[in-house]
């Protein structure tokens, strides 16, 4: 990371001084909390939570200093569980390596694709297909929206870290390098919210098939999506017009590079290949080895004698994905095994907990609880965490790209469509669906719960 005179001592970013302060007042609260004979609350939270909290504080504080304080708040939470709470594991540093271990596959899969992916849009950039783009997109603002669009149909399909990395790939050529904060969260938006009706679209909805929910019972999280896209999509495109409207198309200009969009293909047929073989077929190894990571980063190598990478994006995509890792560390360590009782304002809520824990936990501890509406399940912690810049894989991916969108404040400040649409296509799918939870699996014989229907 470059520091200068402006960004050392900016308010905005913080300074190193007030860093050290935040990492003081973490490390101080952990001694005290020891202190206690019973794992200690404060105004009946958790001191996990208040540690994760101030973790949290931080990195939306410091925003210059991100990998910094999210390193600090993982040290500390760990110190804490290994001396006073344990884990679920166990006690102390075993339990500390049993979690890890527990954990391992999921933050190895999500290294190797944060990282692979950052090489496989830079590959899509270079093939000059988003110069094309500006041909067949409307003009003005409807241009925009319909490149939102396109990632929303995208993200389908395909992981929502490449939907959103090839989004913003496309944006990158077409508004000439000046992308709205607004439109980068819409963008990120854009990819949670199209995969949350698809079991093959985002990682929460291929757990909930592969725990016995049918993929028909999540599929009507695209009523609030197909909302939820209208709502932020036309402000996020209004936004990003003023700020640098969508270029014109250039007949004539440098042709496309079909190899590196091979290239993409390959990668991409790949990554979904590996995901439905093991995650759907033999969904008994899934959790077993990280065949997804390694599957696209072998497809990276092999590639290699056609096109090499932009091996210069490498610090850069590292130091994102360890920032996200280490917090997602840090929620997975969070005593969150009892959650409300299953509703539509419990599930309402876990949209907004996303925003700020990792969607993958929420969603496991949810199908262990059952009892609810899987559809808008999958939309709430799905599409929630578009909220914050860190709430999903996707945006930390994105902001990796564009790393002006590391600041929370200006994420949520112009980016306040997303969660205005998020709480508008939440209350258009319950009026039109109502709130109906389902048995996970089909031939189950317990009876529905008994859950009170909203008012309609």
């Amino acid at each position: 990371m470059r520091f200068n005179k402006n960004s050392i001592h900016t308010v905005r970013g913080g300074s190193p001084g007030s860093l050290w302060a935040v990492g003081a007042a973490l490390w101080l609260a952990t001694p005290l909390a020891m202190a206690a004979s019973e794992p200690p609350v404060a105004m009946g939270i958790p001191v996990d939570f208040i540690l994760f909290a101030l973790t949290l504080l931080g990195v939306a504080l410091f925003h210059h200093f991100t990998l910094q304080v999210a390193l600090i708040g993982l040290a500390t939470i760990s110190i804490y569980k290994v001396a006073f709470t344990g884990f679920k594991e166990g006690d102390g540093v075993a339990g500390l390596f049993g979690h890890l271990g527990h954990e391992w596959v999921i933050l190895t899969n999500l290294f190797f694709l944060l990282v692979g992916f950052a090489f496989l849009s830079k590959h899509f950039e270079d093939s000059k297909v988003p110069a094309v783009l500006p041909k067949y997109l409307p003009a003005g603002w409807k241009g925009a929206f319909v490149l939102l669009a396109m990632v929303f149909v995208l993200s389908s399909f395909l992981d929502n870290i490449a939907a959103a990395l090839i989004g913003g790939a496309m944006a990158h050529t077409v508004f000439r390098g000046k992308v709205h904060i607004g439109y980068l969260a819409a963008i990120v938006a854009a990819s949670n919210a199209g995969g949350s009706g698809s079991v093959v679209g985002d990682t929460t909805t291929t757990m909930m098939w592969i725990d016995g929910v049918s993929p028909l019972a999540v599929l009507h999280a695209y009523v609030a999506a197909a909302v939820a896209l209208v709502v932020f999509g036309i402000p996020a495109a209004r936004q990003q017009d003023r700020h640098s409207p969508l270029m014109p198309y250039q007949p004539g200009g440098v042709p496309i590079d079909w190899t590196r969009v091979g290239i993409v293909a390959f990668i991409l047929v790949v990554a979904i290949a590996v995901n439905v073989y093991v995650n759907i077929l033999h969904n008994d190894v899934a959790d077993q080895f990280p065949f997804i990571g390694v599957a696209v980063v072998l497809a990276l190598f092999v590639s290699i004698p056609l096109r090499a990478p932009e091996w210069s994006l490498l610090p850069g995509a590292l130091k994102g994905t360890i920032f996200l890792l280490s917090l997602v560390t840090c929620a997975s360590m969070m005593p969150v095994e009892k959650l409300p009782a299953a509703s539509w304002q419990s599930a309402m809520g876990l949209g907004f907990i996303s925003a700020v824990f990792d969607n993958i936990p929420l969603t496991a501890l949810a199908l262990k609880q059952d009892g609810y509406d899987w559809g808008m399940l999958a939309y709430t912690v799905g599409f929630g965490g578009s909220m914050i810049w860190f709430g999903s894989s996707a945006g930390v991916a994105l902001s990796n790209m564009y790393p002006e969108a590391k600041n929370v404040g200006s994420w949520v400040y112009h980016g306040w469509h997303v969660a205005l649409a998020y709480v508008i296509g939440f209350f258009v799918l319950l009026a039109v669906m109502g709130w109906d939870p389902t048995p996970k699996r089909s031939n189950a014989t317990a009876a529905r719960p008994v859950v009170q229907q909203p008012a309609r």
